[in-house]
C-alpha cells in the first residue's frame, strides 16, 4: 500500500511539473507571425499586449556555397529566435531589394532603388497603421540597401510618430565574429557560411568549395571597382574569411548573433521608455 501510495504521489508530483513547465512555455499569442496569426488574435494582442515588430530584410544574390537567400535566411531566423525574448511579431520578410553588384549571378534580382524605396515605405506605414509603436528592420544585406533602410526609417519615424530601429546583424556582430573564428568575416565568408549552416545545413554545400581562388578581398575605397564583383565570396579583410566548415563555431556564432540582436532591441525599447518617446 505504502508504495502505492508513493508512486501516487511521484506521479502527481511530475503531472504538477509538467503543467507548470507548459504554463511557462506557454505564449501570449498561437503564433509570433503576422502571416500565420488569425485577424481576431491579432486584434486582441496589437498593440494593448505586443508593440514591436520584427521586419526581416534581404535579397536574392550569390553567396558562395551557401543558398541564394542567405539574406533572406539570416534576418527571418533572428526575428523567430528573438520575436519571444523581445514581446514582438514578426513581419513577412521582404525578400528582394538592391542587389547592386551581383546582380549578373545567376539566381539574383535587382530591385531599383526608386521602386524600392516606397514600397517599403509603405510596409512601414502599414505596420504603424497596424498598432505597432516599435518598428525593428532586422535587415541581411549590405551594400546602398543599408543606407535606404535608415533613410525610410527614419522619415516613417518622424511622420506616423512611432519608434524605428535598423539592425545590420552582420556589423553588429563583428566583435562576436573576431572573438568565435579568431579572424575577420566578409560576404558569404566564415561568418555568414557558419550563421546559414547553424541555421540549415541542408543550405550549405562545402563540396562546392574549391579554395581561396573562390574569394575576393574588397578593394580599398577608391581603389577599383568592379561590376560584376569577380567573385561571390567578399572577404573584409585580405587572407581572412575564407569559409571552414566548424559546425560547433557555426553554433556558437549563432547563440552569439540573436543573444546580440535580442539585448540590443531590448535596450533600445526600454531607453524609448524611458525617456518617453
Amino acid at each position: 500500500m505504502k508504495r502505492m501510495i508513493l508512486v501516487a504521489l511521484v506521479a502527481a508530483s511530475l503531472a504538477t511539473a509538467t503543467r507548470t513547465v507548459a504554463a511557462q512555455e506557454r505564449d501570449i499569442v498561437t503564433t509570433r507571425e503576422m502571416d500565420r496569426i488569425n485577424w481576431m488574435e491579432f486584434r486582441d494582442a496589437v498593440p494593448s499586449k505586443i508593440t514591436t515588430v520584427l521586419l526581416p530584410t534581404g535579397t536574392l544574390e550569390p553567396h558562395g556555397v551557401i543558398n541564394n537567400g542567405a539574406d533572406n535566411s539570416a534576418p527571418l531566423a533572428i526575428a523567430r529566435t528573438v520575436a519571444r525574448r523581445t514581446n514582438a511579431m514578426i513581419a513577412p520578410t521582404l525578400p528582394y531589394g538592391i542587389t547592386g553588384s551581383m546582380e549578373a549571378y545567376p539566381g539574383a534580382f535587382q530591385i531599383s532603388e526608386s521602386a524600392y524605396r516606397p514600397f517599403v515605405k509603405q510596409i512601414l506605414e502599414g505596420l504603424a497603421k497596424n498598432g505597432f509603436r516599435n518598428i525593428i528592420i532586422v535587415n541581411g544585406h549590405g551594400g546602398g540597401q543599408t543606407a535606404v533602410l535608415q533613410s525610410v526609417a527614419a522619415e516613417v519615424a518622424a511622420e506616423r510618430r512611432v519608434r524605428t530601429l535598423v539592425i545590420n546583424w552582420w556589423s553588429l556582430a563583428a566583435d562576436d565574429t573576431k572573438e568565435v573564428f579568431g579572424e575577420d568575416g566578409g560576404h558569404a565568408g566564415w561568418n555568414e557560411t557558419a550563421f546559414i549552416q547553424a541555421i540549415d545545413p541542408t543550405l550549405e554545400h562545402p563540396e562546392r568549395y574549391t579554395g581561396p581562388e573562390m574569394t575576393t578581398p574588397y578593394p580599398v575605397p577608391g581603389t577599383w571597382a568592379a561590376v560584376p564583383f569577380p567573385s561571390s565570396i567578399g572577404l573584409y579583410q585580405k587572407g581572412q574569411g575564407f569559409p571552414k566548415f566548424d559546425k560547433a563555431k557555426a553554433d556558437l556564432y549563432y547563440k552569439r548573433v540573436t543573444d546580440r540582436v535580442a539585448d540590443l532591441i531590448n535596450e533600445i525599447v526600454r531607453k524609448w521608455d524611458a525617456a518617453g518617446l
